[in-house]
């Protein structure tokens, strides 16, 4: 069956191939792509059980990138997931308590965003040769910490592209910014911008589909591509660890084939949690997936209420990658919600932009039945980062423990006994200082290098290389820039004047 692909916003009339779409990014008319008709799986879990995580992937990749050949997708595969990351496994899984955490932190930017972003440099430089595409791509993206870093080690000196990523001054923890700022590569460039996260992704989206320039992009032989999971290279990547867990708790005899697990899935800008909907989708025996969120608790409020209501205070939390209003990756359960109407969602998405808000029906929340939402406080962000270090001896960052602990008000609300899978997305050390005022009962001034050392102290697990290697690593940028002048940074960047 070939995949194709068409916008949450117009008719299925205008398709594209998946590596066309993985080019575009975003869809013309500023909607996301999503496949014409979902693929159709059939997952052999007792064999999948025996699989290591590149093959599973490509069990998982071939269904959503029809227009690659066998032999392109394993050279993607085999590029992104082998010696850099630290674990053989690329994504294990351990059982700590009665939960089991599923480890996304063994990649080079010790961030979940390594399982997407190590594959998508391979998909588009392949996706440029099948579509015989002259210009250069320029990967724009904004990031609330983790996706910048990643995107710029993935893209990092790959030829035909340019990356810049903007990121919130201060909205990103001491090591996330060190990581970006220190990053190399020839063809990488990162811009703090004296706003949030939402204004960074709203205004890159925006630039993303201004004809305006656009055509003066094309007109010095470039064209805009994104790295945020908007992308279908981004997003798709991600459906592979889910189907992956599955099958190695199978392996592990934790569970038996056909048994039903849950997902706990610290939850932002929604790509993460999307990804393990479109698992369950292929197949994947997954009962609930729970949507934890932060005190920025937008999407817990949605799945209650109906309304999503993005006019609410902003907070800057521990959980800095969370701290999001926009999830935009929401659009595209939207679109499922309304049974694929194009107008429908069109139309919530303009109210959203109009009036900050919009609500769905009664016909559509009775479709949410897959998910469960919840969120926490700062304060049981850091009871659940104490708790489990104390008593089981297993130190989680502040979005593991957001999704933790949500997992934990789940059990407790619906009594549900099936295996829990939290979603561990960050290592500790790239949020030292929140783990260790967590740790110790105390509030810590200091961070960055020297909190990293503090906490290895603390808990004597190895200091990841990435965060060993700031430590000489020079400054390599720092530009700022005002939200309205973003575009005009891209055209000096690019030399466009």
């Amino acid at each position: 069956m070939n995949t194709l692909y068409r916008s949450t916003r117009e008719t299925a009339s205008h398709t594209m191939t998946s590596s066309q779409a993985v080019l575009q990014g975003l869809t013309p008319d500023g909607g996301l792509f999503v496949p014409v008709t979902l693929p159709i799986a059939d997952f052999d879990f007792e064999q999948l059980a025996n699989m290591s995580y590149q093959e599973v992937a490509y069990e998982v990749l071939k269904l959503f990138f029809t227009d690659y050949t066998a032999e392109e997708l394993h050279a993607c595969i085999d590029a992104a997931y082998g010696d850099q990351f630290d674990d053989p496994a690329i994504a294990p899984v351990t059982k700590h308590g009665n939960q089991y955490y599923l480890e996304l932190f063994h990649g080079p930017t010790i961030a979940f965003k390594d399982l997407a972003l190590q594959i998508l440099p391979h998909l588009m430089t392949t996706a440029v040769k099948k579509n015989h595409l002259e210009s250069e791509i320029v990967i724009l993206a904004a990031t609330s910490g983790d996706t910048g870093k990643a995107a710029m080690a993935g893209f990092a000196d790959v030829d035909q592209t340019k990356i810049i990523v903007f990121y919130p001054k201060d909205g990103v923890s001491a090591i996330q910014k060190q990581q970006m700022i220190t990053q190399t590569g020839d063809n990488t460039n990162v811009v703090a911008i004296n706003g949030n996260f939402d204004e960074a992704q709203t205004t890159v989206k925006q630039l993303l589909n201004d004809p305006q320039l656009r055509q003066r992009l094309a007109d010095h032989q470039y064209q805009f591509s994104s790295a945020n999971s908007i992308n279908i290279g981004r997003l798709f990547p991600q459906v592979a660890y889910y189907v992956y867990t599955y099958a190695q708790l199978i392996h592990q005899g934790h569970i038996k084939n056909g048994d039903a697990v849950n997902f706990s899935v610290p939850t932002g800008n929604f790509g993460d949690i999307l990804a393990g909907y479109y698992a369950k989708q292929l197949g994947t025996p997954i009962h609930k997936l729970v949507c934890a969120s932060n005190r920025n608790n937008v999407l817990t409020d949605f799945f209650n209420t109906g309304t999503y209501d993005k006019n609410r205070e902003f907070y800057l939390t521990s959980s800095p990658s969370m701290d999001i209003l926009v999830s935009s990756n929401l659009e595209r359960l939207i679109f499922y919600l309304t049974g694929e109407d194009s107008l429908a969602t069109a139309q919530l998405m303009q109210d959203l932009q109009t009036k900050g808000s919009y609500t769905i029906t009664p016909e559509m929340r009775a479709n949410l039945a897959d998910f469960w939402a919840g969120f926490v406080t700062e304060n049981q962000d850091q009871d659940e980062i104490h708790h489990l270090n104390h008593a089981h001896h297993y130190t989680i960052d502040p979005h593991t423990a957001v999704a933790s602990a949500v997992a934990k008000q789940y059990r407790n609300a619906t009594k549900d006994q099936r295996p829990m899978v939290v979603v561990s997305t960050a290592s500790p050390y790239k949020f030292p200082q929140a783990v260790l005022t967590a740790i110790t009962g105390e509030s810590t001034t200091v961070d960055g290098l020297t909190a990293v050392d503090q906490l290895h102290d603390l808990i004597q697990t190895p200091i990841p290389p990435t965060v060993t290697a700031l430590r000489t690593a020079p400054v390599r940028h720092n530009r700022v820039a005002a939200v309205d002048k973003m575009g005009a940074t891209i055209e000096s960047i690019l030399n466009l004047n």
